[in-house]
């Protein structure tokens, strides 16, 4: 386990960054809280054992994104460990995907952890240690019919993991991307209730339908994927990696 760090986890409301920060906190690391619902944050923060900050804010708004991070340096110092969680899928026929459903997902999934990098990273060469972990997607490395516009994205948030680990490599700063198949998160839900309206299916014939399609048979939890973001914490040899959590869908 590394010493206690300052760490940032976007997306930190419910689901994936929700168990991020609370294994964060066990580990006794400070963990700032960034989403758009301060509420939800607030009830995240009262369930952490170690000292957290709620940072209300729109990743996608890069004016956003500047104060929250310099909200956090000014209180704790320099963000040193960056999970960037924050996303949502969207799901439609490739004819049916807009300009502004298109866009709305690289904002969000693809150029909103690209700024979130570039801002914590300054501080984290100067001191010669960081970590910078993305929660991506299995799609990140296959596709996958009716979420063009998402995997898209997902496949470039990778990219920008591997291009940005390989030109850190020597700096004592690692980036990688956890790469998680169906998670029993909100987001899931969501995608339960789309599939079900597509289909004709219950909810719960939707839900099995997504769970067959990891060989494990079940969703995978949040806490597993948790697991993967630490690992990526702890390790300082681990640098450029896509890990996948997704039930041995994807063998890579």
């Amino acid at each position: 386990m590394i010493e206690p760090r300052t760490c940032l986890v976007t997306g930190a409301s419910r689901g994936i960054g929700a168990a991020v920060a609370a294994r964060l906190s066990a580990d006794g690391h400070r963990v700032a809280l960034l989403a758009r619902d301060v509420t939800a944050l607030e009830s995240v923060r009262d369930r952490l054992p170690s000292p957290a900050l709620c940072v209300a804010a729109d990743v996608t708004d890069a004016v956003q994104v500047d104060a929250a991070v310099g909200r956090v340096e000014r209180e704790w110092g320099s963000v040193e460990v960056l999970v960037s969680n924050a996303g949502a899928g969207f799901a439609a026929p490739l004819v049916d995907t807009s300009d502004d459903d298109w866009a709305r997902m690289l904002a969000l999934n693809l150029t909103a952890p690209f700024r979130l990098v570039r801002r914590v990273l300054p501080p984290m060469l100067e001191q010669g240690w960081g970590r910078i972990v993305v929660v991506a997607s299995v799609v990140a490395k296959r596709g996958e019919a009716q979420v063009a516009a998402y995997t898209a994205a997902k496949h470039g948030v990778l990219g920008l993991v591997r291009a940005a680990a390989a030109e850190l490599a020597r700096t004592g700063v690692t980036v990688n991307a956890v790469c998680p198949g169906y998670v029993d998160t909100p987001m899931t839900d969501g995608t339960v209730e789309a599939v079900a309206a597509r289909s004709g299916r219950t909810p719960d014939e939707a839900l099995a339908a997504l769970a067959r399609r990891q060989p494990i048979g079940r969703l995978v939890d949040p806490e597993e994927v948790a697991d993967a973001v630490l690992f990526c914490v702890g390790n300082a040899a681990v640098t450029g990696q896509g890990v996948n959590v997704d039930g041995g869908a994807v063998q890579s």
